[in-house]
C-alpha cells in the first residue's frame, strides 16, 4: 500500500510548484522559486487576496533563472536568501536509472552521461524539491512516462538537492 506524505504547508507549496512547472511541460530548464509566508505577502499587498492561498501557508515565488552556463547544483550553494524568504524550492529534469542498472557504469563524465542517454532502462524525471530554514523538506518526483505517470513525494526523496537547498538557506 502507497503512504501519502503527511499534509503540511510546506507539501502544499512543492505541489504548486509542480503543478505550475508541468503546466509548461518537459523539456524546461531548471526552475528557482522563493516561499514566502502567504500571510505577510497579503499584509503587504492585500489586493492579491483573491490570487493567493491559504493565508498560514507558503506561496512559490518563481525568481530569475538559473544562468545556462551553471547547473543548478553548482548556483545554489552560491545563494543569498533575505529574511523575508522561509524557504525556497527548485524544480529540475533529470534521466534516472534503477539501482540494478548503476553498476559498471563508465566513471569518465562524459562517458557516464552518454551511457545514460542510451540506456534501455534510463527514465527521464522531473524533480521538486523544496525546503524551509527550518531544515524540513518536501520532494515530488513525477517520469515523463507514461503520460499520467504516478506523482511521488516525500521528504527525502532526493537528499542531494534537498541538502543543497538546505545550503543556501543557511
Amino acid at each position: 500500500m502507497l503512504e501519502v506524505a503527511p499534509d503540511s504547508p510546506l507539501r502544499q507549496a512543492t505541489l504548486e510548484v509542480e503543478r505550475h512547472v508541468a503546466d509548461s511541460g518537459w523539456d524546461q530548464p531548471p526552475r528557482l522559486f522563493a516561499l514566502v509566508h502567504t500571510a505577510e505577502l497579503l499584509a503587504a499587498q492585500p489586493d492579491l487576496a483573491d490570487q493567493l492561498g491559504d493565508p498560514d501557508g507558503y506561496t512559490p515565488v518563481e525568481q530569475d533563472g538559473v544562468p545556462a552556463d551553471r547547473t543548478v547544483e553548482d548556483v545554489l550553494p552560491t545563494l543569498m536568501w533575505p529574511d523575508t524568504v522561509h524557504g525556497c524550492a527548485v524544480a529540475v529534469e533529470r534521466v534516472m536509472l534503477p539501482p540494478s542498472a548503476q553498476a559498471g557504469l563508465p566513471e569518465d563524465p562524459d562517458e557516464l552521461l552518454r551511457a545514460v542517454a542510451e540506456h534501455p532502462e534510463r527514465q527521464e524525471v522531473r524533480i521538486v524539491a523544496a525546503v524551509l530554514r527550518d531544515g524540513s523538506a518536501h520532494t515530488t518526483v513525477r517520469g515523463r512516462e507514461p503520460e499520467d505517470a504516478p506523482l511521488l513525494e516525500g521528504p527525502d526523496l532526493v537528499p542531494g538537492l534537498v541538502e543543497l537547498l538546505n545550503a543556501s538557506m543557511s
